[in-house]
């Protein structure tokens, strides 16, 4: 008889407990996440299939000629990325990045600037695989969670290697005179930069 009054009790104990409100937004995200594992192969089949069968084109004559121009481009590219890497490596190796860095902390720490982000922001418009490498320093260094960690995160994905653009893939197509290219994506990276810092401080600060 106890025995049942104590199971009886414990029934009527969850029973009474409230559940948190599911989120109204519940459904969309479940069925989002059910749509997202589908789409890219939604898309490598059905853009070939549509090529196909609707606009009647030769799908895998086109992807030969395609990898074969791509190859070309690839060699092409080559004198241009090695002087671009090239360019690189004597920027960090001769010390100019750490005078610069000295340069500039002092003015970028009285405006709230993290100094740790610095090297990530001079390095960025330079080289992709670089500024990852301090990326992944300051990860390591600082945590995750980290206001430092945040702030670089969203520096890179704010930002884009713009030197690299300009001298990889503008020279690989002939363009020579860039015109307001280099004002512009400099500006761009300026704006990524800086916003990066201000909306950490402001949502993880």
């Amino acid at each position: 008889m106890q025995g049942g009054v104590w199971v009886g009790g414990w029934v009527f104990f969850f029973l009474r407990i409230r559940r948190p409100p599911r989120s109204t937004l519940f459904p969309y995200t479940t069925l989002f996440r059910s749509v997202s594992r589908y789409i890219i192969p939604l898309l490598l089949v059905g853009i070939p299939f549509y090529g196909l069968i609707f606009k009647k084109v030769k799908v895998y004559e086109t992807f030969v000629v395609g990898a074969k121009d791509g190859f070309t481009i690839a060699i092409r590219i080559i004198p241009y990325l090695v002087a671009i890497l090239v360019a690189i490596g004597m920027f960090r190796a001769s010390g100019a990045l750490d005078l610069l860095l000295n340069f500039l902390s002092p003015v970028l720490a009285f405006i709230g600037f993290p100094p740790e982000n610095l090297p990530l922001a001079l390095m960025r418009p330079l080289s992709g695989s670089g500024s990852l490498g301090l990326l992944t320093d300051l990860i390591n260094q600082h945590g995750p969670d980290s206001l430092i960690a945040k702030i670089g995160a969203t520096m890179y994905g704010s930002t884009e290697t713009t030197f690299y653009v300009l001298a990889v893939y503008f020279g690989s197509v002939g363009i020579r005179k860039t015109r307001h290219a280099l004002v512009a994506g400099l500006f761009a990276d300026a704006v990524g930069v800086f916003s990066a810092v201000y909306i950490c401080r402001f949502f993880f600060g």
